[in-house]
């Protein structure tokens, strides 16, 4: 947050020190700061909030929070919400942490894992035609490409397991191996 404008709200200092701190790990994610922090201030609002409101009460510029929830909405994180006899826009955050997880996981795999797939797809078909490529850069190529459409595939196979028991198999951690068939490692 920037300092505070004549208009800026007080937030209590717990809010306030999880609005920083998710904007702090938006940025370690590759998100703009801003992004994240209006995320976390509509988390953890009451009530919708006006692009105003949150601008004054994070002492940020309105057209930063415009862009901002735009791209929040992009993401599917933030919803307009009516408001009787309002004019302006209202907006709430996404509260429920397994569908806001499960859309942050969509939005990475549309925008990071399935193009690099592609890439990896595209660099193997044209090292299988050039001579230079050697034999380990190959390999190596074929590997993450079967690593990444592993964990494809059981990204698409998790989205089907029921909430409960994928909590479950979470809670499970490590645990979950005395559950497998034993089998040595190569």
């Amino acid at each position: 947050m920037t300092e505070n404008t004549d208009q800026a709200r007080t937030l209590p200092a717990a809010v306030e020190r999880f609005v920083l701190h998710w904007g702090d790990l938006g940025s370690q994610w590759g998100v703009n700061r801003s992004v994240a922090q209006i995320h976390a201030l509509l988390y953890l609002s009451e009530r919708p909030l006006t692009a105003d409101e949150i601008a004054g009460t994070l002492g940020i510029a309105r057209s930063n929070v415009s862009t901002s929830m735009r791209e929040l909405l992009g993401w599917n994180l933030i919803r307009r919400v009516p408001v009787m006899n309002e004019r302006r826009d209202h907006f709430a955050a996404e509260t429920d942490l397994w569908e806001m997880v499960t859309r942050i996981a969509a939005g990475r795999k549309e925008r990071e894992i399935d193009p690099a797939i592609a890439a990896l797809r595209a660099c193997i078909a044209e090292a299988d035609g050039d001579p230079r490529v050697g034999a380990v850069a190959q390999r190596r190529l074929r590997a993450m490409l079967d690593f990444t459409e592993t964990m494809e595939r059981w990204y698409g196979q998790m989205l089907s397991v029921p909430r409960g028991t994928l909590a479950k198999l979470i809670r499970l951690g490590g645990q979950i191996v005395r559950y497998l068939p034993a089998k040595s490692e190569p």
